[in-house]
């Protein structure tokens, strides 16, 4: 068998490919990668293809409302190959070519192929032997299937699959009721298709603040068929004519089935406890707060081992380690105490700190403010938008901020910034100018209303 030693082996090639800048040039450098193409989830089949089509999918929604402004626009229909192809025909190259410069740099190797621990810092990659004075895990997660569905032998799409697809399904049946969910469902009703979302809990979002939950659903009723507090429990039928069958006995038919029930981590493919690395109930890899394993000289970083699955936590904790590893010295650790995240669906969602639910049983105060409280709000003719915020009474700082409607995700920069920073909200409110009539008046809106 053949057998590679490396000063580091980074196992993954999505934030695991930030670890190894410059400052590395003097290192025996080895990747691991399943695929032939770098980036991972978020370039290949997560964050920025979806946010490219989401982005489409609001062109096509305004086409639409054009009428609400007085402007005489007719929509068209969407060439879905079209863009499909432009969104991947930028994609694609990224990722292939960053494959294709690692391999070309003198101190570095890819080796391809599914690795697995066979001992203390030893792999097996698809037969070759890599171990290294350290590795680096990050090995990110893959879609949650239920078995009624895995077990059916009908095909189903996962966001991994979905966003390919050679035809726009006609009718759609989405499982899940999380964010993945409700980006796609918006794309896809955008573009055409009748869209069904399939969810076990009472509202679309449920994890975020039970008020962006609420509003959320309530909109989300006027353009999907909802069935709330339901679970699949057959999926039967032919390729292209399915049936989803409910636990109440409803039958839902539809030609494309859309599995967006979660994510689970991907370390359980590869033997950790045979590398001594140990894992929490979830399955995540376990990490001290400077991303250290419990294998020594093996760090991992990103959705295999962080609770808070976000692009940007993992590109947060690639730095960390990138530090670490080159300065044992001065360790650093990654802060996720306040990190905020967005749902990019129509309207747009942000979010970051406390919910209502967490703050249950002690003082906070709220203040929220609607978007048509605001000049530009008027202009956006915007009657669902608003922005809510909740602090802490005796320190005056922000615990929680929570934002649904165009731009969301913009206009939440300066609470998460307060947040981490701990400004309070008065000072917040007094000391920097607010522009007029900019949008971002509803945040000073809603921090005014405390």
């Amino acid at each position: 068998m053949a057998s590679h030693h490396h000063d580091l082996v980074v196992v993954g090639t999505g934030s695991g490919n930030m670890v190894v800048d410059s400052s590395f040039a003097d290192l025996d450098v080895a990747f691991v990668e399943e695929e032939h193409r770098f980036g991972g989830t978020c370039l290949n089949v997560g964050c920025i293809p979806t946010k490219m089509l989401a982005h489409t999918a609001d062109v096509a929604t305004e086409v639409r409302s054009a009428g609400t402004f007085d402007v005489a626009a007719e929509p068209g229909g969407v060439d879905w190959p079209a863009v499909r192809d432009r969104v991947f025909a930028r994609l694609d190259p990224i990722a292939t070519d960053s494959r294709r410069s690692r391999a070309d740099t003198d101190s570095i190797t890819v080796h391809t192929g599914t690795a697995g621990f066979t001992g203390p810092r030893e792999l097996d990659v698809d037969g070759v032997t890599v171990t290294g004075d350290r590795i680096v895990l990050a090995v990110g997660s893959r879609p949650v299937v239920p078995p009624p569905v895995a077990d059916s032998g009908l095909p189903y799409e996962t966001s991994n699959t979905i966003m390919r697809l050679d035809a726009l399904p006609a009718r759609l049946v989405v499982l899940g009721g999380g964010y993945i969910a409700a980006e796609l469902a918006h794309v896809f009703d955008s573009f055409g298709t009748d869209v069904t979302i399939v969810e076990s809990g009472d509202t679309l979002l449920a994890s975020l603040d039970g008020q962006l939950a609420s509003a959320f659903t309530e909109l989300a009723a006027r353009r999907f068929t909802l069935h709330l507090g339901r679970q699949l429990t057959e999926l039967r039928g032919r390729p292209g004519d399915l049936e989803i069958v409910l636990d109440d006995g409803t039958v839902i038919g539809a030609d494309t089935l859309l599995v967006a029930t979660g994510r689970t981590p991907n370390g359980d493919r590869m033997d950790l406890a045979k590398g001594g690395v140990e894992t929490d109930d979830a399955g995540l890899i376990t990490v001290d707060e400077y991303q250290r394993t419990t294998s020594d000289g093996v760090w991992a970083l990103g959705d295999c081992c962080s609770p808070v699955p976000l692009k940007h936590v993992a590109n947060r904790e690639a730095d960390v380690v990138r530090h670490n590893l080159r300065h044992p010295e001065s360790l650093r650790s990654a802060q996720h105490d306040v990190v905020p995240a967005a749902v990019f669906t129509d309207p747009q969602i942000a979010t970051v700190g406390a919910t209502a639910a967490e703050l249950s049983g002690r003082d906070y105060l709220r203040g929220t403010a609607e978007y048509v409280d605001t000049a530009y709000g008027w202009a956006l003719e915007d009657p669902a938008g608003f922005c809510t915020v909740y602090v802490d009474p005796a320190s005056g700082r922000l615990l929680g901020a929570h934002l649904l409607g165009p731009d969301a995700p913009v206009l939440i920069q300066p609470l998460v910034v307060a947040m981490t920073l701990g400004i309070p909200a008065a000072d917040l409110i007094d000391r920097p100018y607010w522009i007029h009539p900019a949008l971002t008046e509803v945040v000073q809106q809603a921090l005014l209303d405390l």
